[in-house]
């Protein structure tokens, strides 16, 4: 099942794993298979593709990087219950630990990434080496969320035109500049046989906001069983995870780490993808180094990226 037809020049996954049920996962891979393994997951909306540049510059630093499609997302199967829930999608990541070889991986998270990530390690599922978790923490603006939403709800009988896209996307990311090559928005597009552009994803997968308050309580509670060097990375414009958030996450987890990308919005990586890579770079140097034993405890931390007014550094 899936939205229709893949568009031409629509990149072709360099890897298929199976996740649970038997659902069929895509990704794609750079670096040395042989150097420490990170898994890169996507926010809801996303594809492993919201991962290309940063997985060129891990790859090219020496980690085996991976980043993969949620079920429901890109060219991976759309779940047949239609349950797109944390549980399955923490199954659906220790399926691919397990291809991989039950390798300790780095896990890196965006927004859903990155509450799979934390459930992950928090409730003790996955044995990682590091947390990267961005612009997501246990507590979340609803307003952000019905942003989401409401993007994600819109045009449910399909787009006629790749301009039409383009538009939508530029209404939910007005800070940024629109392409002049609307060729890159095929890979997030599907079309149908009745001539209409939808988005890759699964319709019955959405953001619930009904469910935050049960989330944010699950999330507590394995942000406060974190033991993991973890870095925390807030884009500064975003309307998903405030300041207020992250500094409360910081208070659970006082061990981790915070970058606040301050040009960046809730899509961190894709906004400020030179900085947000470095800034990744500089923390997995120390804690999981390049053909070193990668540290193992909070007590072995040494964190640097603090500045004295609220434990942020603003990078511009």
């Amino acid at each position: 099942m899936g939205a229709g037809a893949r568009l031409a020049g629509t990149p072709d996954p360099m890897h298929y794993w199976d996740g649970v049920g038997g659902v069929r996962l895509a990704g794609d891979s750079w670096g040395d298979p042989t150097g420490p393994l990170i898994l890169l997951q996507h926010g809801g909306g996303q594809t492993r593709h919201a991962w290309k540049n940063t997985g060129k510059i891990l790859g090219a630093a020496g980690y085996h990087a991976v980043a993969f499609d949620a079920r429901g997302h890109g060219d991976s199967d759309w779940a047949p219950d239609g349950l797109y829930g944390q549980d399955v999608m923490v199954e659906d990541l220790k399926c691919v630990v397990a291809a991989l070889g039950n390798r300790r991986p780095v896990l890196v998270g965006a927004s859903m990434g990155g509450g799979t990530s934390l459930v992950a390690v928090g409730e003790n599922h996955v044995d990682a080496t590091a947390l990267v978790m961005v612009d997501v923490a246990p507590r979340i603006e609803i307003e952000g969320v019905d942003k989401i939403q409401a993007f994600m709800s819109q045009k449910p009988d399909g787009f006629s035109s790749l301009e039409e896209v383009a538009e939508a996307i530029g209404s939910y990311q007005p800070h940024r500049t629109p392409p002049k090559n609307l060729d890159g928005l095929a890979k997030n597009v599907r079309l149908g046989a009745d001539g209409k552009y939808r988005w890759h994803w699964d319709p019955r997968f959405r953001p619930k906001r009904h469910d935050l308050q049960k989330r944010e309580n699950r999330l507590t509670e394995c942000a406060l069983n974190l033991r993991l060097p973890t870095l925390l990375v807030r884009g500064g414009l975003s309307d998903v995870l405030s300041e207020e958030g992250a500094q409360a996450f910081l208070k659970m987890c006082p061990h981790s780490e915070y970058i606040n990308v301050t040009a960046a919005g809730h899509m961190v990586a894709g906004d400020r993808n030179d900085i947000f890579g470095k800034s990744v770079i500089e923390f997995l140097s120390r804690v999981v180094p390049v053909g070193d034993a990668p540290l193992h405890s909070a007590t072995e931390l040494h964190p640097v990226n603090k500045g004295p007014a609220g434990d942020i550094v603003d990078v511009p």
